[in-house]
Order: structure tokens, then sequence, then C-alpha cells
């Protein structure tokens, strides 16, 4: 197995068919309902199409993706991350979810910053951005721990929701 990341307890490595009962898991977390949006995942059929359009596309079109976050030792799955490459934003953007039993133990922050730093040393992207509902309190924290900055209020053209634009960069 081929891992992006290796922090001190977790590892990060891309998505494949075979994670296609975790995806279902995580996708219909109360976590990623609330704050990310339902996206109709509902068996094991949908959760292999979601993959297959989502993040092995992306790893195909980008070079990058969300990709599995897992514990070691062992290969339990806990959450996703990585980067997507949004039509309505500039430059790259990070997303992240755990499984509810595994937040606030700071994994997130952990895999999150560890993202950071791959895309910008590994991957020679600059810019990284991550957008987030005005809500979500625990997430403006985390982008904020890793080192991003509010720039602005966006709306998302797909459903006109508001979101708050961050980066690690000032514009």
């Amino acid at each position: 197995m081929k891992y992006m990341i290796e922090t001190e307890r977790l590892r990060l490595r891309q998505l494949t068919d075979g994670d296609t009962p975790f995806i279902l898991e995580l996708l219909n977390s109360p976590g990623w309902l609330e704050f990310i949006g339902d996206r109709n995942v509902r068996t094991e059929e949908d959760a292999t199409r979601y993959l297959r359009h989502g993040p092995l596309k992306s790893y195909e079109t980008h070079g990058f993706g969300l990709s599995l976050v897992e514990l070691k030792p062992g290969e339990t799955p806990i959450g996703m991350c990585g980067l997507l490459k949004r039509d309505y934003l500039e430059h790259p953007d990070i997303g992240y979810a755990l499984i509810p039993e595994f937040m606030g133990q700071g994994y997130a922050f952990e895999i999150a910053s560890a993202t950071i730093a791959y895309a910008t040393q590994t991957l020679n992207i600059p810019i990284v951005l991550a957008t987030v509902l005005p809500t979500n309190e625990k997430s403006i924290r985390l982008l904020e721990k890793i080192g991003l900055a509010f720039l602005r209020t966006i709306t998302a053209p797909q459903d006109s929701t508001e979101l708050l634009l961050y980066s690690n960069q000032k514009e």
C-alpha cells in the first residue's frame, strides 16, 4: 500500500473501490450530512459511483483528491482528507471529515496540517483554500489552527449556500 502522508498516528492513502462500505458510513454520518451535504449515497452501489465520479476521477484529472485517513498501526479507516479542485474556486481547497467516534481527538488537525504541508511542499501548490459553512464553528477553529485565514464570504453556485472562504495566503 502506498501512503501519501504518514503522521505520528495516521496514514493517508488514495481511496479504492474496496473502500465503499466505509464511504457509505462516512457520507451518511451526522456531521457529513449537516456540514457537507447529502450526496444521496444510500447503497454500496451509490458509494462506488461516488468514488469513481469523485475522488478516483480527481486523482486522474488533477493528480490529487480526497483520500482515506486511517489509524496506524492497523488500517482502521476513520475519515477522508485531501484536496479538491472546484470549478468555482481559483485554487484547490482542502476537505476533511471523520466518522463521529474519532472526532475530538486531534486527528483532524493532525491530518489537515499534514495535507497542507504535502500540498505546498510536495505538490507545489502554493495557495490552498477552504470553504466552510458559517455555522460549522469546529471546522472554522480547525482551519485557523492549521494556518488558514478568512478571506471573504462566497456563494456556492450549485445551491446558493453562503460559505466562508479561507486561504493559507492573502490574495
